[in-house]
């Protein structure tokens, strides 16, 4: 089948009208973490889809698309974008299947090429165009950043929602500052909590790389927000 001719539309389950978790089943496992029967099962249904089986395909982007469409909308922000990532990635990823060596898990790959396409977005608009005081965690639920700032004011004081607006572009402001790639480790990490090993397969480098860019965030992101508190 032409590539032009695929269509991957976003699982209706994922879309974020709420904070809904994700369905039993559908939760990803890392290369090191798959059970080998599920792993030899995998890399079966990859070679079919090689061989042209779009049967096959199709089960792959069902067993991953709704951890894809997540991932997308937790670095981008925003549900047009992520749906935009998510439909790009299962076009490259049936584009490019034919040059899949199995060198590393069918997870790591997507996630891979999830990431770039995301690093990418990243670097043609600098922000977000959602509010960054709210994140989607890796179960899909939403997470308000603020709530982990101390206030001792009574929740009734009118100058609350003021102080959290400040709050917030603060955040934003230091979100800005990290570079694109070292935005996407920290976010891995933190807030997917994938491990750093397998941060570096996905951004297609080292471990000791991928802590190394982790620090910097973190260390910029605590400049940044030193005064919050």
């Amino acid at each position: 089948m032409p590539v032009d001719a695929l269509r991957i539309s976003p699982p209706a389950s994922s879309r974020p009208a709420g904070s809904q978790t994700r369905p039993a089943g559908q939760k990803i496992q890392s290369s090191r973490a798959m059970d080998p029967n599920a792993r030899a099962a995998e890399n079966d249904l990859i070679r079919e889809a090689q061989q042209g089986s779009r049967t096959a395909f199709d089960t792959l982007v069902r067993q991953y698309d709704q951890a894809v469409l997540r991932l997308a909308l937790h670095l981008t922000g925003s549900e047009q974008d992520a749906e935009d990532v998510h439909q790009e990635a299962f076009l490259k990823a049936y584009r490019y299947l034919g040059n899949f060596r199995f060198e590393c898990s069918f997870y790591t790959w997507i996630y891979r090429i999830v990431t770039n396409l995301c690093l990418d977005l990243l670097r043609r608009r600098k922000s977000r165009r959602e509010d960054q005081a709210v994140m989607i965690d890796s179960s899909g639920e939403e997470m308000d950043l603020l709530n982990n700032v101390s206030d001792d004011r009574a929740s009734a004081n009118p100058d609350r929602e003021l102080n959290r607006k400040f709050l917030g572009e603060r955040i934003l402001s230091a979100l800005d500052e990290l570079t694109p790639r070292e935005r996407m480790v920290f976010e891995l990490k933190h807030y997917q909590g994938l491990r750093l090993r397998t941060i570096g397969e996905m951004l297609n480098t080292t471990e000791e790389t991928a802590k190394n860019t982790l620090f910097r965030a973190t260390r910029k992101l605590r400049a940044n927000l030193a005064q919050v508190r």
